[in-house]
């Protein structure tokens, strides 16, 4: 090769040394940006010249002209983002879980329950001291205070459930914006980056970092899949459905129940629109019959399925879909649905307490009129309340708790207390008109609350006796009627029966517990993230240490290439100096 050839091959070692520079020095200033990659500079030779060929093999004689900057690769590991996503998204689902259980722990008092567990402590308090003296108007009024008290505690603890509800239903709205929003960003650095690289002669890997940075933010709110395509494109999936494609995204849009104000996500493309566009959504069963819900509230909730992945559905499924009652606790609802929520499910079983203690001590006081009718005969007026009078010309027992809609069916959301026993609570007078103390009706509300059994009842309110094998009445060796139960259990899952007294602390215990299994959890998800993110850092990270290496070897090379041109200049200025001579 000529002198003046062989200058090409030391201009493109200083050129590509240079550029090796600028990578690293590039790499150095990100050292502490969040997502960026490494990227490592991959050098080739340039194309050979050939001088001759000989020998029946045809052997070539070329040399070469030098070296190419050929590209800047990110050091990426897709095994390593893939499974950083799926963990981190998990480890998102279970410390939404934590947040939860947590808030209810506050709720009820870090887990001591005071405020409401002094309430119905309070309550049976007054009940033994009623079933001591039921005819001391003393301890009738301290009766009906508590019975007030325990409904005002009752109502504002339900209350905080639901304003978490509703707080959780706040977060879903923005995080549903959020995931919009990062989709719509991904789909347009989509189009960038196969703009600048479409060429082939740039790369575009700091819009690719930041299109990674992204995704793994994606990650952590839902279970995504994500994929590049032939030409560089992020192909994302959410949930099995398409969320980002090329160039656009399919958005998530959001339904607000009429009735409660909670959102549903669901996917817009999905369902019908009008001629202008607009979507065309009356109601939920409009969504799940197009098949456009995001997450589905019948799935089981499972590691091993992956359907614990993701802060949206972990949010959703906390939050439940409507304020859970008692009703919920009916086993053919229970696992399919209210059992996977945190907050309906502790809803429910709060509520069953107050819903078992409002009838229970109604049915008591019917039962003291009913029997004070047999025994007096028709025109008895104990325990009823002679303001009203039923069509039949009898006036109804009284009732200690009553609702504010004139429902039969009690929630805590409907209970109040009867205003004209809150107004004169001696009207119970607990003594009959025979002037017999009514020791049996004190009794009962004891029994009520240390039995762990629920008497059955027909729809008119009267004990359901059991029978035998051969369909005969079943009673006791006194003579008394044996009535059909059911144990008191908190939920259809759990077969430990209580009473009222322990109920409410094995309500607690439980979400205690709940607490503990998930911080376990939780904990041990964070590890894995934690162990997953650094195995990826030592990918993708940048290293001080590493790059001033680098720097070190690219700046001799710059130095030698340099060399190599001195070198060759002050030989052509020999040979020019002495040819000319």
């Amino acid at each position: 090769m000529s002198l003046m050839g062989s200058l090409y091959i030391g201009a493109s070692g200083l050129q590509t040394s240079q550029n090796a520079l600028n990578t690293t020095a590039h790499n150095m200033s990100n050292i502490d940006t969040t997502g960026f990659v490494r990227q490592q500079v991959q050098q080739g030779t340039r194309i050979y010249k050939t001088i001759s060929t000989s020998g029946a093999a045809i052997a070539y004689t070329q040399t070469g002209l030098g070296v190419n900057y050929t590209n800047v690769k990110q050091i990426r590991d897709y095994f390593l983002d893939r499974t950083y996503r799926r963990e981190s998204g998990r480890s998102a689902f279970y410390d939404t879980w934590v947040s939860t259980v947590e808030e209810v722990e506050d709720l009820f008092q870090e887990l001591e329950g005071e405020a409401f567990g002094d309430s119905i402590g309070n309550l049976w308090k007054s009940i033994q001291e009623l079933s001591k003296h039921p005819e001391n108007s003393v301890n009738q009024g301290a009766f009906v205070q508590r019975c007030s008290e325990f409904i005002s505690r009752a109502k504002s603890v339900y209350t905080g459930l639901c304003e978490y509800q509703d707080n959780l239903n706040y977060k879903i709205a923005r995080e549903v914006d959020t995931m919009n929003a990062y989709a719509q960003r991904i789909s347009e650095l989509n189009k960038e980056i196969l703009k600048i690289e479409s060429g082939k002669i740039e790369h575009a890997n700091d819009l690719k970092d930041e299109r990674n940075q992204l995704i793994d933010e994606l990650a952590s709110m839902a279970n995504i899949e994500c994929k590049e395509d032939a030409l560089g494109n992020a192909i994302i999936k959410l949930e099995g459905k398409q969320f980002v494609k090329d160039d656009s995204y399919n958005k998530i849009e959001l339904f607000e129940d009429p009735t409660t104000g909670f959102y549903t996500p669901f996917w817009s493309h999905l369902v019908e629109h009008d001629n202008t566009g607009k979507l065309v959504v009356d109601s939920l069963k409009d969504i799940k019959d197009a098949g456009a819900e995001l997450f589905r509230m019948d799935q089981e909730i499972s590691t091993a399925t992956n359907t614990d992945i993701g802060a949206l559905k972990a949010m959703i499924f906390a939050r439940g879909d409507h304020r859970a009652t008692y009703e919920d606790l009916d086993s053919a609802v229970y696992d399919s649905k209210t059992s996977q929520s945190i907050l309906m499910n502790v809803q429910a079983e709060f509520d069953q307490l107050i819903n078992k203690v409002a009838e229970g001590i109604n049915q008591i006081f019917a039962d003291a009129a009913k029997r004070a009718t047999e025994e007096q005969g028709p025109g008895s007026t104990y325990m009823r309340d002679t303001n009203i009078t039923n069509p039949d010309g009898t006036h109804p027992p009284y009732k200690i708790f009553d609702t504010v809609t004139g429902s039969t069916t009690f929630t805590i959301d409907n209970l109040t207390i009867n205003s004209v026993i809150k107004q004169a609570p001696s009207l119970l007078g607990m003594v009959k008109e025979d002037k017999k103390i009514d020791q049996e009706t004190a009794d009962a509300l004891k029994a009520l609350f240390e039995t762990s059994e629920v008497i059955k009842r027909d729809e008119d309110g009267n004990p359901i006796q059991k029978k035998d094998a051969a369909g005969n009445p079943v009673f006791d060796k006194d003579g008394k009627p044996v009535y059909e139960t059911d144990p008191l259990t908190l939920n259809p899952n759990v077969k430990t029966p209580t009473n009222f007294i322990t109920y409410y602390n094995n309500l607690i215990i439980q979400v205690g517990n709940t607490g503990d299994v998930l911080r376990g959890i939780s904990e041990n998800q964070q590890l894995t993230v934690d162990s997953t993110y650094a195995a990826r850092e030592q990918v993708h990270g940048v290293s001080s240490d590493e790059e001033l290496s680098n720097m070190i070897m690219f700046q001799n090379a710059y130095n030698a290439s340099s060399r190599y041109i001195n070198v060759i200049s002050e030989l052509l200025e020999h040979i020019i100096n002495t040819m000319g001579r």
